[in-house]
């Protein structure tokens, strides 16, 4: 049985820090604009006269538009970071777009049928997110079987999926490896290999099943 354990140097590969603090975002556009602008001018030494002068702007509304007083149009924006030399979306970096979260209480997941579901197979959405600025789409779910569930060692999908054993055991396979799944254990692999459980161990067993892919597909 191929058994991979995590060790500290594959845990260094991870680069990215959960803990860092980020830029301070701003939850209106104008304002969140204005303060970029403004920075960008600034950090280049240019004067508003001056950066009137370069984009044919009145001072006035350059004064407006640093102060989030205006809604400038793309047109006015694309001037603006010709002038200052930055990307047209520099000037959105801080604004705050919405971030969903979503809380299931228990016993109250959607109970649901995927695509090739098997008889006594019960799924449990615990949540969804649609489209959404990280580019994956991840489902949660809650998996029970019991004496009324078929074994099914062949689903096929695409992404990665995370397999933790909540209670019962259950002999998984993915590929050619089965991995026996106690309480406590966790699977994580590629789920376009073949895989399920196997051989029902001790009923009624339960699993968090993750599974992530990308958006596109």
């Amino acid at each position: 049985m191929n058994i991979v354990k995590i060790s500290p140097q594959m845990v260094g590969k991870l680069t990215q820090d959960p803990h860092v603090v980020r830029e301070e975002r701003e939850k209106v556009l104008e304002v969140a604009i204005g303060r970029e602008v403004r920075a960008f001018r600034r950090r280049q030494e240019v004067t508003v006269a001056e950066l009137a002068a370069t984009t044919g702007l009145s001072i006035g509304m350059l004064s407006k538009i640093e102060n989030g007083n205006t809604s400038p149009s793309l047109t006015t924006l694309q001037t603006l970071a010709n002038a200052l030399s930055v990307p047209l979306t520099s000037f959105f970096r801080r604004f705050e777009e919405r971030r969903e979260a979503v809380h299931t209480k228990t016993g109250e997941g959607v109970e649901i049928e995927r695509a090739g579901t098997r008889a006594g197979h019960h799924y449990n959405l615990l949540g969804h997110i649609g489209a959404n600025a990280s580019g994956v789409i991840v489902e949660p779910y809650l998996i029970t079987l019991t004496t009324e569930s078929d074994v099914f060692p062949t689903f096929q999908h695409g992404g990665i999926e995370t397999i933790y054993m909540l209670e019962g055991e259950v002999d998984y396979r993915h590929g050619d490896e089965v991995y026996p799944l106690k309480p406590g254990d966790t699977l994580f692999f590629d789920a376009d290999s073949a895989h399920g459980p196997e051989k029902l161990v001790q009923l009624p067993a339960r699993y968090l099943s993750i599974i992530s892919y990308p958006q596109n597909t």
